[in-house]
């Protein structure tokens, strides 16, 4: 299935939450915490401004992003977590 998000909307794959701590206890799933890191699966063309000019979205298409443990919306695509955001609810993006 593909999901082209709209304006200054991303689509975010959700990092999978780690299966053990450091020390090798295996954590049952009630007890794992939502990860906050995604990869940018696809963008959408920009925010459209007042003047009518559509302004670029700052974030690409394979960034790698930390956004807020509570924003966006929460879909399954071919039973994985994807999460749709706007740009402003993305906090940072991990650099190379």
């Amino acid at each position: 299935m593909k999901v082209k998000p709209l304006g200054d909307k991303l689509l975010v794959q959700v990092l999978e939450s780690e299966e053990k701590t450091k020390g090798g206890i295996i954590l049952p799933d009630s007890a794992k915490e939502e990860k906050t890191e995604g990869k940018v699966v696809s963008v959408g063309p920009g925010k459209t401004l007042e003047s009518g000019k559509v302004q670029p979205l700052e974030v690409k298409k394979g960034d790698k992003v930390i956004f807020g443990k509570y924003s966006g919306d929460e879909l399954l695509i071919d039973g994985k977590k994807h999460k749709i955001l706007k740009e402003s609810e993305v906090l940072a993006v991990f650099e190379d």
